[in-house]
């Protein structure tokens, strides 16, 4: 039992990312652009109304600033982890090379929540957004092809077409996808500001009130929801193979696209919930609601169009990631190896890359949104706790290690971070929690199935 808390060394990471066959393209700019793609989505256009009306009502934007300060300790961590060990696997390396192997594939496991099952909830965002715009146009698409079963419907076609489109475009080479993200994150800000010129003066403080219709335990909840707006920290450090000087450019991208991210969750909140009361705003497509009840439909269509960008953005950084957590986990062998070869012409991990289309393809077109989105926040959550121990653990083992990016304060950032997460954690539904523990046990199961015994770790140490 022993051999499942073995940890590897970052030597051995530095020699793996020596041999890799991915192409190094990224540069700072880029992965900021690649952080404002993915955490500017869902969080505004989509889970904002829900949030507003279910959990938090104004005081949203209190809940979205409690989520961005335990998000602000997480990226500090990140950015020493990212620059320290600056390899695709994200928090399973971390975990990896801190608390040990068990810990790693829990972590690893538990990132197909924040990932896989994250990017199905983006796009059934994407399909609702879409669906509304075609309707303002005059093209209604069928009902039964636009909802899951559970709501009535067949199947969530249009969540299904865009995720196999990114799916082949991500296949292509992670140029073609960084040239698509950077067009479609300005296309997203714009619509952002056309939100905020057009509904900014007409904000009624009045709607304001009551400000806490649910108390602070409906903030700590909606914090708690909404955190999946922040998934971006964890997905931008997967792209540390691929940057061409992480150890400068992943800090700059985490913190910096966290703080832009954060002012605008905040004032999207502002205007939003100032415009209407946020009992009406229990909707999929929220921001572009709120114009065309203010009579701006052109506006509203613009909005939606941006939308619609924003969340292509997201998803497909989220399918990205997840396929580079997998090619971590299968060049250290606790997954088969042979699902994540190199393709030789693109230079992606094309096999894996279908695989992970394909799944978020069958999930984001039969399951309900709401559903998955509370999963999401717990897996990424327990990924951010366990990158949190394991940067205090890596000061301790290797205090004379590179760190081109130092933490401040690191235990107390640490510990505040743990903090933080545990809290949010506590105010997820018993449901979620009943859903993670049952996944995490069918993770350890099938890591003493599978991974214990083909683990690289175990065959270079017996």
């Amino acid at each position: 039992m022993v051999g499942i808390f073995r940890t590897k060394s970052i030597e051995e990471y530095q020699s793996d990312v020596k041999s890799t066959r991915l192409k190094r393209e990224m540069g700072a700019l880029d992965v900021t652009l690649l952080g404002i793609g993915v955490i500017v989505g869902t969080g505004i256009f989509v889970l904002t109304g829900v949030a507003a009306a279910k959990y938090a009502g104004p005081a949203l934007m209190i809940s979205f600033l409690l989520a961005g300060i335990t998000c602000g300790f997480v990226s500090l961590v990140y950015s020493e982890l990212a620059s320290m060990v600056s390899v695709a696997g994200s928090a399973y390396a971390y975990a990896y090379t801190s608390v040990g192997e068990l810990w790693a594939w829990l972590v690893g496991w538990n990132l197909v929540l924040e990932y896989s099952v994250g990017a199905s909830a983006v796009a059934g965002g994407w399909s609702a957004y879409v669906t509304g715009l075609l309707n303002s146009m005059g093209f209604a698409i069928p009902e039964y092809l636009t909802k899951v079963p559970a709501e009535g419907g067949l199947v969530n076609l249009p969540a299904v077409m865009i995720t196999l489109f990114l799916t082949v475009l991500l296949i292509r080479g992670i140029q073609a996808s960084v040239t698509v993200n950077k067009v479609l994150v300005g296309v997203k800000l714009l619509a952002i500001f056309i939100f905020l010129f057009l509904a900014g003066p007409s904000v009624d403080t009045a709607n304001w009130e009551p400000f806490l219709p649910f108390g602070w335990a409906g903030v700590s909840a909606g914090a708690a929801v909404i955190f999946f707006a922040y998934l971006g920290v964890d997905s931008i450090a997967t792209a540390a193979e691929e940057t061409k000087n992480p150890a400068r450019d992943m800090p700059m991208g985490i913190i910096a696209s966290l703080l832009i991210c954060t002012l605008l969750y905040v004032g999207v909140t502002a205007v939003m919930t100032g415009n209407m009361s946020y009992t009406q705003l229990d909707n999929a497509e929220p921001v572009a609601f709120v114009l065309r009840e203010l009579g701006y439909r052109f506006g509203s269509a613009l909005v939606g169009t941006g939308a619609i960008a924003g969340l292509t953005t997201v998803l497909l950084v989220m399918i990205y990631a997840q396929t580079r957590e997998f090619f971590a986990m299968s060049r250290d062998g606790l997954i088969p190896k042979f699902i994540c070869q190199v393709h030789p012409r693109f230079k992606t991990p094309h096999r894996i890359t279908i695989v992970v289309g394909l799944a978020v393809a069958l999930v984001s077109g039969f399951t309900p949104i709401n559903v998955v989105a509370e999963m999401c926040s717990v897996g990424t959550l327990f990924a951010f706790l366990v990158s949190s121990v394991a940067v205090m653990v890596l000061r301790k083992k290797y205090p004379a290690a590179s760190r081109p990016f130092r933490c401040p304060a690191v235990y107390l950032v640490g510990s505040l971070s743990i903090i933080s997460c545990g809290y949010i954690m506590y105010n997820l539904s018993s449901m979620t929690w009943e859903r993670f523990w049952i996944w995490s046990l069918l993770g350890v199961v099938l890591y003493f199935l599978y991974g214990r015994r083909h683990s690289r770790e175990a065959k270079e140490n017996n």
